[in-house]
């Protein structure tokens, strides 16, 4: 069902409306006439009105498809639809305070590999909006600028991986046979100078066809290292994880007992790492933060759940991968939506400034 236009809504259903959501996004709780009628001073919504003209209103935002009543409960509850009619259309943003700026920053500016900011990047998230953090790994395919095979043991080396961005990697190669150190360099010295400009993909196809052509020089040994140099790299990126997630603990809080089953599924969906992370590369294209509200994507259709999605950048401004935020459906959005913004900003900030590598 879709959400009638603000505009449709009276000022009185207006406000109705909004301290209805609010306080179920404060308090987990479907709120009732009586809490809306009472004084602010007392956590009421301090309304002119009496309860059974408050009641008569909600029936009517009920009738509309944006309240529901449990029932549990004689008081009300934002729907999915009403929950997309605040979200698109009432809910005033707290922007981070200059303090809470500074602390994400400085949580980010740790110089080190683009795994150690991500790993930072979800575990914050998770702390700011107590729900689980997520991050999206940019699948990488860095290309090549050097690659360097130094001496460790008799049948072991170290593979030093230099990308065009800068990015440095280092692997340890085991050795079916000893390699001398000059062979060991004329391997590394064969694949920065043919090979150089390439994805690692298209770096190990050329170097497969030479060396089937026969038209490389290299003897058996430099050709087994340089084979074993690139696929190094090429098996780990098969197995990099693509998405990192932190705080899944923060979503068994005590709103959470009664609603244990709901939890379960969520929990079930985050093991399901691929789809969530096919979920947030449907955020990757959007000019700013995406919100998914429960049944809106299919697979938290079940565990009812939330998630705030925004896309990071890499130095040359690529859309690279996306950080956010899954919880449930009463997330405290006004709070949480500009604070995955301007992660996702801090982020990509700090690779602009080269202080995270990869």
């Amino acid at each position: 069902m879709s959400a009638p236009p603000v505009t449709e809504l009276n000022t009185r259903a207006r406000d109705i409306f909004r301290l209805v959501v609010e306080g179920y996004l404060t308090n987990g709780q479907p709120v009732g006439s009586k809490t809306l009628a009472g004084p602010k001073s007392e956590g009421g919504g301090g309304l002119n009105l009496s309860p059974a003209s408050i009641r008569s209103v909600l029936a009517e935002l009920e009738g509309l498809g944006l309240l529901a009543a449990p029932h549990t409960s004689a008081g009300r509850m934002p729907t999915e639809t009403g929950l997309r009619l605040f979200v698109d259309g009432m809910m005033q943003v707290a922007e981070p305070s200059a303090e809470e700026r500074r602390a994400i920053e400085d949580r980010l500016s740790a110089r080190g590999p683009i795994e150690a900011a991500l790993e930072a990047t979800s575990a914050l998230l998770s702390d700011i909006s107590g729900a689980a953090g997520m991050v999206m790994v940019p699948r990488r395919e860095p290309r090549l600028a050097q690659l360097t095979l130094v001496p460790l043991a008799p049948t072991r080396a170290l593979a030093v991986l230099v990308g065009e961005d800068g990015g440095v990697e280092n692997r340890v190669i085991d050795l079916d046979e000893p390699a001398s150190a000059s062979a060991l360099e004329q391997a590394g010295n064969y694949i920065t100078a043919r090979l150089a400009g390439r994805s690692l993909a298209e770096a190990a196809a050329a170097m497969r066809a030479e060396l089937s052509d026969g038209r490389s020089q290299l003897d058996a040994v430099s050709r087994d290292l340089v084979e074993r140099g690139l696929a190094v790299w090429s098996e780990d990126a098969a197995r990099r994880p693509v998405l990192i997630v932190r705080g899944a603990a923060n979503l068994l809080d005590e709103t959470a007992l009664g609603d244990i089953e709901r939890v379960r599924q969520l929990l079930d969906d985050l093991e399901k790492k691929q789809a969530v992370a096919e979920l947030l590369e449907s955020a990757r294209t959007a000019e700013a933060t995406r919100i998914f509200i429960g049944s809106e994507n299919r697979l938290f259709a079940l565990s009812g759940s939330s998630v705030i999605a925004s896309p990071y950048r890499d130095r040359e401004g690529r859309v690279v991968g996306v950080v956010g935020v899954i919880g449930p459906t009463r997330l405290n959005y006004a709070r949480v939506v500009p604070m995955v913004d301007f992660t996702a900003q801090t982020l990509s900030k700090m690779r602009a400034l080269g202080k995270i590598i990869g």
